[in-house]
């Protein structure tokens, strides 16, 4: 114990590593975080490891992951990011005796488990950034990120680029106006990327050691403009609080605040405060120290993590020790960060003389903690709200200007201008009867007109074991239904909806939804087909498939859903469906009793197929390469598994139901190697002509197919000469392709009319894997565009 409020010591179980420093520990899941590398041992007797090591938050444990394929060699000082859940890189660093490691990009990928954990070189062309060590490496969605370092013989303050979604992947190094700002050269900063707060989307560099030897204390984030264009904007520091200039440290951001822990300065042993820098007020905050060096942090919720490095007691010998703090009973809230300020006494110039600083504007302040009568600092809720205000195509260069800062007694009133209608946190009604168990959830979320984006931390308004409950019942009318449906007209078709709940609601208005007519619904006049992949990407996937179990609990023979290629637990457990149930419901995912496991559960009953009145069949991929009759899929036996390492021809069948996609043109023919989704070209995953559309119709008597899977930029799309349409549900799909969303509405007469939503205006609609958030699976693809260019799809 180092403190009853400050740090402390964490006891882990398990296979630790050894005492080291100049490592990277990055989290690549909400509660798994990987150590890689760095130096072992004591002074003059050093040694470089490329060890890996997993933790695991929920069991307090460490794993020593022996990783298959091309491992990078022994290192310390390079760096490491995340680039989707359970997907990480790393990229430089120093190998010993002066030299250095080689210029290759690494992905270590534990999607399918640490058991099967996997290192793979980025295949790169074109010039890189070069050997360097001390630099800094982050993703910034879609782009990484390498600032700084030093390359042997002199220090840098060069920018590189790598997109992950243009295929080959390059390095770019930014250029910058030569009238611009931008950072002097360093080594041993810190770079973090802000996911919230003033300062949203940016890189923000601190400290580091300059050219001279001399530590920095200077601020910088690194943004990208709308029109492509990057640049630096010095942070400004307001308070009369100065940070400690220092290097070899370790910074994070939670929420809006950059915490900067341990480091050095240029007195040696001098021990240095753990600081805060607020970015919508922009000062700093001192907090308990951590006598740490070249360490690494990570954080969960409020708790921060810090493993190894040195201390300043013992400068030669390396730690092993995790220790943790609070943050909820360390920061302080504004008039006890100035009265702690102001009563401070000595010679210490960063603090400032003794002021009342309640009256100075501190009223608009979004206080987060208070002290109760026991002394334990508590949340509470400011009486004032920040609201982030439209944003124009020239934005102003303050961050301020860009907040409006509301009264909360002001805030419904507001919400109304915006369109958002504050919803209750979470249901704590009574545990519901089975009868009227998918009322509840649909009274609470079938409603298109009122419905929109809420805040994105807001905890899921219904509870773990009522959505486990609906889970089953759903499961239980999915297992009295074929793997092919038969359905008639008139059907409403939708395609991939990705958790982007907001674009289900705007079709549900625009162009009625599965309500009754006296609520403005045609329930009793259409039948609803859903072709899959509800959930992942988007943000709102509990939203999203909670809605459609419920409604096929309420209208088991109207409403009807097919299976997709994320309603696998391997895929979305690394897309974004698995990040939300944890984050939103607060659970662990590996549990077989979670809402996660139970959910997918459901998804193995889920039909493969429907076929439309004799004659038209849908599913959600393909037909590939395996499909010839229809009793191919009869023959399958669920609950299915999806086996991605094919060795059975049912396996191939079931994989290309749910990942085919036909060729990028009518005038190509075949089947053939799909590179786009399947990069190692195990050849499982294929493109089909339209001469095997024409094939596959005839044999089984069939008109036409209608499927989804693809990112289509009007929505829906013809292909084979209108015997094969693709649609999709979606709108700007993952905020980057400005892609209209369809629905397929089949009249009686057999007349096939797409009706389309276009991008709201300003798309709220985030993905898990933006924030977040990749490289999660497959890379994804650009969409299938009408000129038949060849990159078409998206995963």
């Amino acid at each position: 114990k180092m403190s009853s409020k400050g740090w402390q010591e964490v006891e882990a179980a398990g296979t630790p590593p050894l005492p080291s420093f100049g490592h990277t520990v990055t989290p690549i899941a909400k509660t798994k975080v990987v150590l890689f590398g760095g130096a072992t041992g004591e002074s003059g007797k050093y040694a470089m490891t490329g060890d890996t090591y997993l933790f695991n938050l929920y069991r307090t444990e460490w794993i020593k992951v022996q990783g298959s394929g091309q491992a990078p060699c022994p290192r310390a000082a390079h760096s490491s990011t995340s680039v989707e859940t359970m997907q990480m890189v790393v990229y430089g660093g120093a190998t010993g005796g002066g030299g250095l490691a080689s210029d290759d990009l690494y992905l270590f990928d534990l999607r399918q488990g640490e058991d099967k954990a996997n290192w793979v070189v980025v295949p790169v062309v074109g010039q890189t950034p070069g050997r360097r060590y001390g630099h800094t490496l982050v993703y910034s969605k879609p782009n990484l990120l390498i600032f700084g370092g030093n390359q042997g013989n002199a220090l840098m303050n060069d920018v590189w680029c790598l997109s992950t979604e243009k295929m080959p992947f390059t390095w770019a190094k930014l250029e910058f106006s030569s009238t611009s700002n931008i950072p002097p050269a360093r080594v041993y900063h810190t770079a973090s990327f802000c996911s919230s707060g003033s300062a949203s989307g940016m890189m923000v560099i601190f400290g580091g050691r300059s050219g001279d030897q001399k530590a920095l204390n200077d601020t910088w984030g690194l943004r990208k403009h709308r029109d492509g264009r990057w640049d630096w904007v010095k942070a400004p520091y307001k308070g009369k609080m100065q940070p400690t200039n220092r290097y070899q440290h370790s910074a994070i951001f939670v929420s809006g605040s950059m915490l900067i822990v341990g480091g050095r300065t240029d007195d040696v042993g001098e021990s240095i405060p753990f600081e805060a820098y607020d970015t919508e007020n922009a000062d700093w905050q001192e907090l308990d120290s951590l006598p740490r060096f070249r360490t690494s942090i990570f954080s969960y919720e409020t708790m921060v993590y810090a493993f190894g490095g040195f201390e300043h007691s013992s400068p030669n010998i390396p730690n092993g020790t995790m220790v943790c703090i609070d943050l909820s009973k360390v920061l302080k809230k504004p008039d006890e960060k100035a009265k702690s300020q102001g009563d401070s006494k000595g010679g210490d110039s960063r603090k400032p003389e003794k002021k009342n600083n309640t009256e100075r504007g501190r009223k608009d302040s979004v206080a987060v903690a208070t002290t109760n009568n026991n002394g334990d600092r508590t949340f509470f809720l400011s009486h004032q709200v920040q609201v982030a205000m439209s944003y124009s195509q020239d934005m102003p260069s303050e961050f301020a200007k860009l907040i409006r800062t509301l009264s909360i007694e002001k805030l419904q009133e507001e919400g109304k201008k915006l369109g958002y209608n504050p919803k209750p946190v979470i249901l704590t009604a009574p545990a519901p009867s089975k009868d009227s168990l998918g009322n509840m959830f649909l009274n609470h979320l079938l409603r298109p007109k009122e419905w929109s984006m809420g805040p994105m931390d807001r905890r899921f308004i219904f509870k773990p074991e009522y959505i486990i409950e609906l889970a089953k019942e759903c499961q239980k009318v999915l297992e009295e239904r074929p793997i092919i449906l038969k359905l008639r007209a008139p059907i409403k078709i939708f395609g991939d909806i990705h958790g982007q709940f907001q674009d289900l609601m705007r079709f549900f208005d625009l162009w009625r939804g599965p309500m009754d007519s006296s609520h403005g619904g045609d329930i009793d006049s259409f039948d609803y087909l859903f072709l899959g992949d509800y959930v992942d990407r988007g943000n709102h996937s509990l939203e999203t498939i909670c809605l459609l179990m419920a409604l096929k609990v309420k209208y088991p023979d109207t409403i009807h859903m097919i299976r997709g290629n994320h309603e696998d637990k391997w895929i979305n457990n690394a897309f974004g469906f698995a990040e939300e149930c944890m984050e939103r419901l607060a659970e662990d995912v590996d549990d077989p009793g979670s809402v996660f496991q139970q959910v997918n559960n459901v998804f193995e009953w889920l039909p493969l197929s429907a076929v439309i009145e004799d004659k038209i069949i849908c599913l959600h991929g393909g037909i590939g390469s395996s499909l010839i009759s229809m009793e191919d899929i009869n023959k399958l036996q669920r609950p299915l598994e999806v086996i991605h390492e094919v060795t059975t021809i049912e396996q191939q069948m079931l994989v290309d139901i749910l990942w085919s996609d036909p060729t990028d043109t009518d005038e190509e023919l075949g089947i053939q190697i799909n590179a786009i989704r399947d990069p190692n070209g195990t050849g499982n995953i294929v493109r089909f002509g339209p001469d095997r559309v024409e094939q596959f119709l005839k044999y089984n008597k069939l008109d036409m197919i209608v499927r989804a899977h693809e990112c289509v930029m009007d929505g829906f799309e013809r292909f084979a000469k209108g015997q094969l349409i693709t649609v999709f549900s979606a709108t700007d799909y993952c905020g980057r392709h400005k892609n209209a969303g369809a629905v397929l509405v089949i009249q009686k007469n057999f007349n096939i009319t797409p009706k389309l939503i276009f991008p709201i205006e300003l798309n709220t609609q985030s993905n898990w894997i933006d924030n977040e958030e990749t490289m999660k699976k497959r890379p994804p693809t650009p969409p299938r565009w009408k000129s038949g260019n060849q990159n078409n799809s998206y995963s």
